[in-house]
């Protein structure tokens, strides 16, 4: 059964859509099972029926004809279990019924399965028999594991149009689709796609006729784009920060001679046509990449396939012309490159939407620079038919909504309009402290990790910066950053913010977080070498990032340096130990240099039971929320199949929170909180109960954290917290936490919060 099986899911991944896929099973299946019909019915959900949408015996005519209620006939009774049914005899079955049109007789013998995809019946699969008969064990076996497969294949198949888009029909009406906050922001537009000229994987194979000539078209493209990115980048000079700016400058680089100009110049040699060589040598570059484990590296291929399509526009020049654009423009495809997002006038930009991508593509980097609301990873969706469509882009949620009802379109309108009136309303607080109406203040700090959030920040109202992440600066280089490249990085932010503190947590690399020129090969990243263990393994890199820190400090005297994955007391002793030695070694050198409070995070729970033993040792906590809740609940966000049951509002994330806070104040330790939760107006009500220093967060959520901490009292925050503290479902906690909200004139930040 296992090679039957491994032949049935090889043909149906090489499906290039889900008609195809569901073609190949019932097909297959059918002729296995030697049974005389085996059909699959899809949940359309638009009108909650079962619709018949492959057949392999039953007539083809019936296909997107057949429909059955939810609850209707054995296939319904199937959903209704959720469970596997075999019957020898199912025409004497009180739920059997007889469609005349599928040209059927009456099957005695049926065998239905459902197929459901993280808890949600999306179809049943069925096998019939004229003659009545036992289904064996193994041919139960066969079906139940085909349809356990093929859950995800069509929930990916149905994405971006339902049921009703695979029957052929008009496009649906109000269909949300889920993927990654990319920018965030609320826009509505039309969709504007790439040009399907563009499209790599479509050029054919094909002899030069002419090699030379084919090289000198080739090279010609290269010039033509590496003008167009100067004039990109001069033209957007004034919207976009210094490092976003750069990002064309990465774009130039990858048309270097020791890149994809070489290798496809090469190709061209051998005696390939200019397309054919471009394609395999930008395929070949971006598989480079999207083998690496980081996801920060990985989308490096979505630039690498950019500059490809770019290059083949311009070899296919002929045939292809400047788009128009609508005055509300929905930018839509597998990937966005900055060259297309340069291509679109000014003020006709509203959204970006990708199926691929996340939120350290530089699409979603440029999008959160100029202030358009983006998604990302929507997944294996068919965007093909979605040209000219409205759609609506919701860059808080991560969500798009593709051909909004009038109703619908009205009601995000009005959160534009909101959301503008919001800002407005947000910008008077820019100056105000974040204090209660009892006088508690709160440090607000910023998260940062770009030389672009520099700015935004500063405008945003930060006291200083409570999370500088620098493994950026590693992430984006081909070696590691020596000691003077380090110490010009951070230097600038301590320059920017000073007087004001800057939190610069070690190198925090492993995990989701590794560097292609370092690589770590583990089969449970998360909870293996990273972090402050592989700092204390490898002191020479250790030592540099110090030194580059305590030179960057001198004159400043507003660092502060943070260990990530704390998990023992030696860990600290070791780490400062060695922040003492480079300190020593400076001062013999006669270089100048500061030492600065030394900090640990609270992430890993075992650091929870310790802070006593760590509070002897460093001179204050920051609480690493987004870990914390991930070790805490087991759950890696990043995995689809769990990524639902990642909740910081779940009791236990809270009530372990509120130990740490209660517990660090007992060393006389100033702690902060630095997670996701710091930044959600709903967490920042129970933050400010529990009593928290400070809070971190991305420079966005600044002004509405700040209001939230000036519309509640500290007393009231601990009422709250206790109500809160006594709930046990995260469901219920967020309702209450919501009502409170709209209680004290806060309902505008709801349109923000997840």
């Amino acid at each position: 059964m296992l090679d039957v099986l491994r032949r049935i899911t090889q043909e149906v991944n090489a499906a290039t859509h889900l008609d195809e896929a569901l073609a190949i099973v019932v097909r297959r299946v059918r002729e296995e099972m030697a049974v005389d019909a085996c059909s699959i019915y899809l949940v359309d959900e638009a009108d909650n029926h079962y619709v018949l949408m492959a057949t392999d015996g039953l007539r083809q005519t019936a296909v997107g004809q057949i429909r059955l209620g939810l609850q209707e006939g054995l296939v319904g009774l199937v959903g209704e279990r959720r469970e596997l049914i075999n019957l020898e005899n199912a025409s004497q079955h009180p739920r059997y019924r007889h469609f005349p049109e599928t040209g059927e007789e009456r099957f005695q013998a049926f065998i239905g399965v459902p197929v459901i995809h993280y808890r949600r019946v999306v179809g049943v699969l069925v096998a019939q028999q004229w003659a009545t008969r036992s289904f064996s064990e193994d041919e139960v076996a066969l079906l139940f594991t085909i349809a356990a497969q093929l859950g995800g294949v069509i929930s990916a198949g149905l994405r971006g149009g339902g049921v009703s888009r695979l029957r052929g029909g008009k496009k649906q009406r109000n269909v949300v689709i889920d993927g990654i906050a990319g920018a965030p922001g609320i826009a509505v537009g039309t969709v504007v796609l790439p040009s399907p000229l563009a499209n790599l994987e479509s050029v054919p194979d094909r002899k030069a006729d002419d090699i030379e000539e084919e090289e000198a078209l080739f090279r010609a493209a290269v010039a033509a784009l590496e003008k167009e990115l100067l004039e990109n980048s001069a033209r957007l000079e004034r919207l976009l920060p210094m490092d976003a700016r750069q990002i064309f400058d990465f774009y130039r680089l990858l048309l270097s001679d020791e890149g994809v100009v070489s290798d496809t110049v090469a190709r061209i040699r051998t005696g390939h046509w200019a397309a054919g060589a471009l394609r395999d040598t930008i395929l070949e570059h971006a598989r480079i990449f999207e083998r690496m484990e980081d996801n920060y590296l990985q989308v490096r291929a979505e630039d690498i396939r950019g500059i490809g399509r770019r290059l083949l526009m311009y070899l296919q020049s002929k045939d292809w012309k400047l788009k128009s654009y609508p005055k509300q423009c929905i930018l839509m495809g597998e990937e966005i490159s900055a060259a297309r997002i340069a291509d679109v006038p000014v003020g006709q930009l509203a959204g970006i939407v990708c199926t691929h991508g996340s939120v350290v593509s530089h699409t979603a980097i440029l999008a959160r620079a100029l202030g358009i609301p983006a998604v990302m990873g929507l997944g294996a969706l068919s965007i093909g038919n979605l040209e000219g469509s409205e759609m609506v882009v919701d860059g808080y949620h991560g969500r798009v909504i593709i051909q909004p009802t009038r109703v619908m379109r009205a009601e995000f309108q009005r959160l534009v309009k909101s959301a503008r009136k919001l800002s407005v309303e947000l910008e008077a607080l820019r100056h105000l402290p974040a204090e209660t109406p009892d006088s508690t203040r709160i440090a607000l700090y910023a998260n940062t990790g770009l030389l672009s959030d520099i700015a935004p920040s500063l405008e945003s109202g930060a006291e200083g910066v409570g999370l500088y992440r620098t493994e950026f600066a590693f992430m984006v280089r081909e070696s590691f950053p020596s000691e003077e490249e380090q110490y010009q990085v951070y230097r600038t932010f301590l320059e920017s913010f000073a007087p004001q503190p800057v939190t610069m947590r070690t190198l925090d690399i492993g995990g989701d977080k590794t560097l292609p020129y370092f690589p770590i090969e583990e089969e449970n990243t998360f909870m293996g070498w990273r972090g402050i263990r592989l700092m204390l393994d490898h002191p020479e890199i250790f030592l540099t990032q110090l030194r580059a820190m305590l030179r960057a400090n001198a004159g400043m005297e507003n660092l502060r340096i943070l260990l990530p994955m704390i998990s023992r007391y030696q860990e600290v002793d070791e780490a400062r130990a060695l922040l003492e030695r480079a300190y020593r070694d400076l001062q013999e050198e006669r270089q100048p240099a500061t030492m600065p409070p030394l900090g640990a995070m609270l992430e890993v729970p075992a650091a929870l039971y310790q802070i006593e033993t760590l509070a002897r040792r460093v001179d204050f906590f920051s609480i690493g929320t987004n870990d914390l809740t991930q070790y805490l609940l087991a759950v890696d966000r990043s995995n689809a199949h769990v990524a639902s049951l990642y909740d910081s509002l779940h009791p236990a994330v809270l009530n372990a929170i509120y130990e740490g806070v209660q517990r660090s104040h007992r060393c006389a330790k100033p702690i902060s909180v630095c997670g996701e939760i710091a930044g959600d107006p709903l967490g920042v009500i129970l933050l400010l109960g529990m009593g928290v220093d400070a809070l971190s967060v991305a420079a966005p959520s600044i002004p509405r954290v700040k209001w939230v901490i000036r519309a509640f009292t500290q007393n009231h925050a601990r009422e709250l917290l206790k109500q809160v503290l006594s709930m046990e479902d995260p469901t219920e906690i967020r309702q209450f936490l919501r009502g409170t909200l709209e209680e004290v004139g806060l309902g505008a930040l709801m349109q923000s919060v997840k």
